[in-house]
């Protein structure tokens, strides 16, 4: 297939990856990519890779761009684009595309939206109010108590939660946000969160393996909050809890994404493309956290590497409606671990422009591969030698690591990472540390 994919971080180079170990040998498109894609069109032994200067935002250039070039697919990695309904462009044009148009997009585009959406389908999740003001804040701040949770109603690029005993630090993250439309103040939910992929065909529903990310900057879940540090697959505590990993996953398709998908296309706006569910398991069962529509990132990192059933059928079923004649998808049994190396300063001010080193020697590590989010090729300071590879943004590489159990897929992972060199870069030490004891 030709293949379209919206997006330039780890999560884009993540399914360009998995596409590329596929044995159809397809011709990828990444628009803009970054200098990790770019240079998977020279690595690869399977398919083809190319990255073209696109605004991914840009409704009648991604269509006019997949017309012209007879793209089969469309796939959109990040939010940005869904928001700005570029997938209704496309299909109003007759091309196939993952991901849900902008009306069943508002489920991550607004909170208040996807809460709505969970009480008329009977979605378990956590208590919630908007507030217009500062004064609807105190009152909600008063009535859920500490620890409080206040979100921005729309997209923050992963930032727009706040979650803290400090009463003073919710009321000043509420107002930064008013001056951007309302907040959210829900109650806290404690317990165990669990990330799990749905796609959709905006009828049928067919899950991936569940993962875990860390969203704290800091090792023991310190510091603020962040787009993700890493992420860890599969998660074999779920047994404990559930008797199995599928009868969790079971439970989530009745009660959670089914009600959804169905919820939106009785309200015409079906949903057609990944259904992230970030979930919590509470002593009252499962809650959902947020939904977001489409792949996580970074959990997309260590759930693709683990994927038996080739991802394109998959991608192009939900796109075309026929998930309902598929069966599951298959899993490999291996541990997948991702650790995030970010720029100095993420995720406040990242520092960027710093040259990064030791990727030849990281990726050599057995079972590891490098996934690029913020990189780009610098300029050419001196004759005969090799452009410096640059970061562009907070979090810059994702060292992915398998193994036959976490605590060999940790090794490698920190093995990796100990041969990558950023200026004040910084990465947490315990991802995965406690599955793999």
């Amino acid at each position: 297939m030709r293949i379209l994919i919206l997006g330039s971080g780890a999560r884009e180079h993540a399914i360009i990856l998995a596409l590329l170990d596929e044995e159809a040998g397809h011709e990828i498109v990444a628009a803009p990519g970054n200098a990790g894609i770019a240079a998977s069109a020279t690595s690869s032994a399977r398919g083809s890779v190319e990255t073209i200067a696109l605004d991914p935002t840009d409704r009648s250039v991604v269509t006019d761009y997949a017309l012209e070039n007879d793209i089969d697919l469309v796939i959109v990695g990040p939010e940005a684009p869904l928001v700005a309904g570029v997938a209704d462009a496309l299909r109003t044009r007759g091309i196939p595309v993952f991901g849900p148009g902008k009306a069943a997009a508002a489920l991550e585009g607004s909170k208040t939206f996807a809460k709505r959406i969970m009480e008329e389908a009977n979605v378990p999740t956590g208590r919630a109010r908007l507030a217009e003001n500062l004064a609807d804040v105190e009152a909600s701040l008063e009535e859920y108590g500490a620890p409080y949770v206040v979100k921005a109603d729309g997209l923050a690029a992963g930032k727009g939660v706040l979650v803290t005993e400090d009463r003073d630090a919710a009321l000043a993250h509420a107002t930064h946000y008013l001056q951007q439309g309302p907040v959210l103040v829900e109650e806290f939910l404690d317990g165990q969160e669990v990330s799990l992929f749905l796609l959709s065909d905006g009828t049928n529903v067919l899950p991936l393996s569940p993962a875990q990310d860390y969203k704290r900057l800091r090792d023991g879940d310190q510091g603020p909050n962040t787009g993700g540090m890493g992420a860890y697959s599969p998660l074999p505590w779920l047994d404990a809890d559930f008797g199995s990993e599928q009868a969790f996953v079971d439970e989530v398709i009745e009660t959670i994404a089914l009600p959804t998908v169905k919820q939106l296309a009785d309200e015409q706006t079906p949903f057609i493309g990944l259904l992230y569910a970030g979930l919590i398991l509470t002593t009252r069962g499962i809650r959902v956290i947020e939904f977001n529509a489409r792949f996580g990132d970074p959990e997309t990192q260590v759930v693709l590497p683990r994927l038996a059933t080739p991802l394109s059928g998959l991608l192009l079923a939900a796109s075309t409606g026929g998930l309902g004649e598929l069966p599951r998808p298959e899993f490999r049994p291996d541990a997948a671990v991702t650790v995030v190396l970010a720029s100095e300063g993420y995720p406040e001010a990242p520092e960027t422009g710093r040259a990064i080193e030791g990727l030849d020697a990281a990726a050599s590590v057995p079972g590891v591969h490098i996934a690029h989010a913020a990189t780009a090729i610098g300029a050419v300071t001196e004759p005969d030698v090799d452009p410096p590879l640059l970061a562009t943004g907070g979090r810059v590489l994702n060292v992915v690591a398998v193994g036959e159990d976490f605590g060999e897929a940790r090794r490698r992972a920190y093995e990796a990472l100990g041969h990558l060199r950023l200026d004040g870069g910084q990465y947490r030490t315990d991802i995965a540390a406690r599955v793999a004891e």
